[in-house]
């Protein structure tokens, strides 16, 4: 089961992912204000779930402001791809300039490849290393329930920017068409921002992975 919370002034999507175990992962806590916290704590609580794993697909602000809110809570460090460690670190000069309050995350123990899997409960994601928003994006593809939390890589209609730091436009596109087009038509894609889509549809309308 997959639920999505709108957090912070990006109107990030925060994903909580779990199985029929009770054991779940939180993947991109952006939680900012204490509405936004309790919404998150609650839903794992009235569901009875065990928060075992805290993931991010990438370290800009908006994905990483509740990190230190999950670990204050229930003791979880983050894991990301060691290529984003520069963009986590520069959070913490940037959120004043943009008026955003910001507790440090803490770091990883352990860092995730670029390849392969990480499991909790009964659920087995894949790792999809797709850089071009940021330079060391992974997308975490569940094959079972033919799901892919996407980050800000893809979205309904659009791309992720890549005007950022460590942004890459035509590896974000090289990455796009390699990496999870090759996905299942009906792949239901939860991203970064807005609503949820499919590949097929991306495949069909997205004008930005035209020809």
């Amino acid at each position: 089961m997959i639920k999505s919370f709108i957090n912070n002034p990006f109107q990030e999507n925060t994903y909580v992912l779990s199985d029929e175990t009770g054991e779940c992962a939180i993947i991109d806590p952006g939680m900012y204000t204490a509405s936004e916290q309790n919404a998150v704590v609650n839903y794992i609580r009235d569901n009875q779930l065990k928060p075992v794993l805290l993931l991010n697909t990438h370290c800009h602000i908006d994905h990483v402001l509740g990190n230190k809110f999950v670990f204050d809570q229930y003791g979880l460090k983050p894991q990301f791809n060691e290529g984003e460690s520069d963009v986590l670190t520069a959070v913490a000069a940037y959120a004043p300039q943009m008026g955003l309050r910001y507790e440090i995350s803490p770091l990883p123990d352990h860092y995730l490849p670029e390849t392969g899997t990480i499991t909790f409960g009964n659920t087995e994601l894949r790792l999809i290393f797709a850089p071009g928003h940021s330079p060391a994006h992974l997308c975490f593809y569940n094959k079972a329930d033919n799901l892919l939390v996407g980050g800000d890589v893809l979205f309904r209609g659009s791309i992720g920017r890549s005007d950022l730091p460590g942004g890459n436009f035509s590896l974000l596109i090289k990455n796009i068409h390699e990496k999870l087009l090759t996905l299942p038509a009906d792949c239901v894609v939860y991203p970064g921002h807005g609503p949820e889509t499919t590949i097929g549809y991306e495949k069909q309308y997205n004008s930005f992975l035209k020809p």
